[in-house]
């Protein structure tokens, strides 16, 4: 079971990776042999790369992989970078916080004003449930690695110290 939480992300990117790729590989299956496509598979492979792209941006986050311009952080003493960092860290925080619940409002308002997507005409907010826990999931890891960083350059000064 820790297995599954400490690495949900990957879980959801390789079992949302092999179904679309399964599902890509079946439609220019189709349309070789018939001549025919399936009209649904656009939408379900764009939402898939949306879902794939959040749950993405959380491993990144994990390992500490986005993307940083340190030429401000690389000039400043020590004291002033803790300051900084932990001051990116916060607006991070709330950066990802804020998409999470704009994106919850993002599916509430869906629900409550019956939107259905274009293809298969299901209920748009079936794919949008997924944004609000993504960004919700980024903003986690995120923190885990804020804190891991953090712990790194405590010890690293205790040992030059």
């Amino acid at each position: 079971m820790a297995f599954i939480l400490r690495d949900a992300e990957k879980i959801i990117c390789v079992v949302l990776f092999l179904g679309m790729t399964l599902l890509g590989f079946a439609n220019v299956l189709v349309r070789y042999l018939t001549n025919f496509s399936f009209a649904a598979s656009e939408e379900l492979l764009t939402n898939g790369f949306l879902i794939l792209t959040i749950f993405g941006a959380a491993i990144a986050a994990r390992q500490g992989d986005h993307l940083a311009v340190t030429l401000v952080y690389d000039l400043l003493p020590p004291t002033l970078r803790k300051v900084l960092w932990w001051f990116s860290v916060a607006l991070s925080a709330l950066l990802l916080l804020l998409s999470a619940w704009y994106c919850w409002q993002l599916v509430v308002n869906q629900q409550t004003s019956g939107i259905r997507s274009y293809g298969l005409r299901i209920p748009a907010w079936y794919y949008s449930i997924a944004l609000p826990f993504g960004f919700a999931l980024i903003t986690i890891r995120y923190l885990e690695y804020a804190l891991e960083f953090h712990r790194q350059v405590v010890a690293q000064e205790a040992a030059n110290a």
